[in-house]
């Protein structure tokens, strides 16, 4: 489900990637998905927010890069421990 503060603006002057990655970011920060836990997984997160794959791909990569969220190979993406 769909946060009401959580919704993409393909309008605004951040990117749609880099606003799914704050999102998720937050998502993780709450507790939704604990250390060593995966997240939703990509298809999920298309369908969830109306995304192409790409970009969902991309917002993955930038939390990867910033050490929030590790990727498993054939597995899916999980939580870093912080």
């Amino acid at each position: 489900m769909v946060d009401a503060d959580a919704r993409i603006d393909y309008d605004g002057p951040v990117t749609p990637y880099r606003q799914l990655a704050a999102i998720l970011r937050a998502r993780i920060e709450r507790g939704d998905w604990a250390p060593g836990r995966p997240i939703a997984s990509e298809a999920q997160l298309v369908q969830e927010y109306g995304l192409a794959r790409t970009t969902v791909r991309r917002a993955i990569k930038l939390l990867v890069e910033e050490g929030v969220v590790f990727v498993v190979p054939q597995r899916g993406t999980y939580v870093a421990e912080r």
